[in-house]
């Protein structure tokens, strides 16, 4: 059956052509059909495209070529697709530099000269001197290979780094000592979902899972490990610190400033974690169990000697930060530092003091606490939008944090805790009018009455007449906030007409965990409600209209697409989903998915949840005889996250059925995975197509003004 597969998808010969769908001069790839059916509850459901799930096979690798063929040879014949993209590599070529900080007697930051692929880890001496610390460029030949993290032992003299190849979320880890650069030990691999913890200058803390059997691109796997591994010992001997015996998917460890203490965190699922403590100062000392369940977020943010500052959502949905003796930490004996506002919290450490970040409406809000609870200010911002930073070591003197909207480029700035004095440290050089384009918050009416809140940026003095090309962009879930931030993409889109309007979806964090809640599980129809009231608000206050609206998400914004357009797809011209979460009813059998279902809930919790997510989900909701608008699906070969077959099956499913003279277009990177790490050439070739294919597809021919 495989050879025969093969032998089809392969083929592009008359006979194929003649069965294939010709859409707008388009023949797209014969995707044979198999004859899978699963049976949940009763109900038998068709998955003709399972074997697109083999991403290991000669056929499925076959496919891939033969759709990325369609796809570059519909986008290289888009005209003005150079121009876009000479614009977007000019203003993507300014020098950018992170914020600063201190390990041993050296500074470190991040720096980009503004086309290299990926950023570059520098280091100043105590005279100033800068050298090139790690350079992820030098890792491969096409930029595939990302510095994925770096965590340097006590005293500042060696350092653990991750890298990620193919944008894959397994990693490799590689000590180093800093002052030769000489490799000390074997390359730790097979890590995933893990930060690096020191204990000291004596080793580190990891966490893992085992190898699946099968693919590790797509094989499931659920049971996380923290490890301890002690500097000058080979992997193999690496302790199981938790986890071998109690079941997580999720299990990280931090070692505090103070080298006190082991903080574990433990998790089920993406919301709800278990907190335990281990005292690292006595010898084979009990780890100690704070939360025992998953029904609140709880981190341990920093201590003072045996007294515990703990940032959590118990009792508070918006976040509160606790303290309580480590001797008897139960959370009946927490009490309040900083108690929860109407505004959702993320707190942040450094210099001695508590930063509480609060998110008003998705801007930000910070003000600066003693340990003691005391308010010791409110911190003046540059202006209105997110903010990031101020963490950093108690003896820190200097602070620094960042700040960004959808106009500025993300600046940094310098904050001294004692005197609050603020500066500008460093503000990128960007060919970019920012007081030429204005970002405006509105609130709409969503299905059931909910206000959601959105920000349009565009040029100044738009006209309303409903002829501008628009790209609305969400994401709803996860609690994850979608909050201003400066892309360089978005700025080319606007300067060439284009409008950017963000809505603030429930399932995000915007307004605390009932925010989220409201579009979890039976609820989630509520986040594409939103998203369709906000395309509805755009068009009838005369920003755009439907043959000029495109709508874009990434991951769970992704599904986020693909469940809107299935719905309404007369609402708009373009759609862009990416690396989306596509067929609902399988999702959890892959890598991590079975964590998201918090969020999702299974097809094999009941029935009414079964039918809940056939109802939505991408893959088993399109139709025959439908017209669909024009469709640019995007994923990376190497995704391990969100799989590709997800990706796959959906656009099998709408080139098959599609009607009418919009094209259905899968663009799939090879060496790439979720997005993270990809590189900066890949980035903005991926933009490139993006903004080419929707402008293109609205009927622009040549870039708009």
């Amino acid at each position: 059956m495989k050879k025969i597969l093969f032998l089809m998808a392969v083929s592009t010969s008359i006979a194929s052509l003649a069965q294939a769908q010709k859409t707008n001069a388009i023949t797209y790839p014969t995707t044979p059909k198999g004859e899978t059916v699963d049976v949940y509850f009763d109900t038998k459901v068709d998955d003709p495209y399972r074997w697109l799930e083999d991403d290991k096979s000669p056929e499925t690798a076959a496919w891939v070529k033969e759709e990325n063929k369609v796809a570059y040879d519909y986008l290289s014949k888009i005209p003005f697709r150079e121009a876009l993209k000479a614009r977007l590599e000019k203003l993507w070529n300014y020098e950018k530099i992170g914020a600063p900080f201190k390990e041993g007697n050296s500074i470190y930051y991040y720096k980009n000269n503004g086309l290299q692929n990926q950023s570059v880890l520098y280091r100043k001496d105590a005279k100033g001197k800068e050298e090139v610390f790690l350079d992820p460029n030098t890792f491969s030949k096409l930029g595939t290979t990302s510095l994925g993290g770096v965590d340097f032992s006590e005293d500042g003299s060696k350092v653990a780094y991750a890298i990620s190849e193919g944008g894959s979320d397994w990693r490799k880890v590689i000590l180093m000592d800093v002052n030769n650069f000489k490799i000390l030990e074997d390359t730790l691999v097979d890590i995933k979902f893990s930060g690096i913890s020191w204990k000291g200058n004596e080793g580190f803390y990891y966490s893992s899972y085992d190898k699946p059997k099968g693919s590790e691109l797509s094989a499931k796997t659920d049971q996380h490990k923290l490890y301890y591994h002690k500097l000058g010992t080979s992997q193999k001997e690496d302790k199981v610190i938790f986890g071998a015996d109690l079941k997580r998917r999720y299990v990280y460890g931090n070692v505090t400033e103070d080298n006190h203490y082991l903080v574990i965190n433990a998790a089920n699922s993406t919301y709800g974690s278990e907190l335990y403590i281990q005292d690292l100062t006595k010898p084979n000392s009990p780890i100690v169990c704070i939360v025992n369940n998953f029904n609140s977020d709880n981190h341990i943010i920093d201590n003072e000697g045996e007294k515990l500052f703990i940032v959590t959502d118990l009792n508070a949905p918006n976040k509160r930060i606790v303290s309580v003796d480590v001797n008897d930490p139960k959370p009946e004996n927490w009490k309040d530092v900083i108690a929860e506002t109407e505004y959702v919290l993320t707190p942040s450490t450094g210099g001695g003091y508590i930063f509480a970040n609060y998110m008003k409406d998705a801007v930000s809000i910070v003000k600066q606490y003693d340990y003691s609870g005391k308010l010791i200010r409110e911190i003046q911002l540059p202006g209105l939008g997110t903010v990031g930073g101020f963490g950093a070591k108690k003896k820190e003197k200097t602070l620094y944090y960042s700040f960004t909207n959808y106009i500025t480029p993300g600046s940094i700035y310098s904050f001294e805790p004692k005197s609050g004095k603020s500066a500008v440290y460093q503000k990128p050089k960007v060919d970019f009018k920012s007081e030429n384009f204005v970002s405006t918050q509105v609130f709409y009416t969503s299905k059931d009455g909910t206000k959601i809140p959105m920000i349009i940026t565009h040029k100044k003095g738009l006209k309303l007449n409903g002829k501008h090309p628009t790209i609305l962009y969400g994401y709803g879930g996860f609690n994850i906030s979608l909050t201003p931030s400066f892309g360089i993409s978005n700025a080319v889109w606007m300067e060439n007409g284009g409008i950017y309007a963000v809505a603030n979806l429930r399932g995000g964090g915007e307004y605390g965990k009932k925010w989220h809640d409201a579009g979890t599980k039976m609820q989630k129809q509520n986040v594409f409600d939103d998203f369709i009231a906000a395309a509805e608000f755009l068009i009838a206050q005369k920003y755009t209209s439907s043959d000029f609206l495109a709508i874009r998400g990434g991951s769970n914004g992704g599904l986020l697409v693909g469940a809107t357009m299935t719905q309404r797809p007369d609402l708009m011209k373009v759609a862009l989903p990416a690396v989306g979460v596509m067929d609902m009813l399988r999702y959890h059998t892959f890598t991590s998915g079975a964590g998201w279902a918090f969020d999702y809930g299974t097809s094999s919790d009941s029935k009414e949840m079964f039918e809940y997510l056939k109802s939505y989900s991408p893959v088993q909701n399109v139709k025959k005889g439908v017209q669909y608008p024009a469709t640019m699906v995007t994923t990376g070969d190497h995704d391990d996250r969100v799989v590709p077959a997800h990706s796959f099956k959906y656009a099998a499913e709408l080139q098959e059925k599609q009607t009418g003279v919009n094209p259905v277009l899968i663009r799939i990177d090879i060496n790439a995975g979720h997005g993270a790490g990809k590189s900066v050439a890949a980035t903005i070739q991926e933009n490139v197509d993006i903004q080419a294919f929707t402008l293109y597809n609205m009927g622009f021919t040549e870039l708009p003004k």
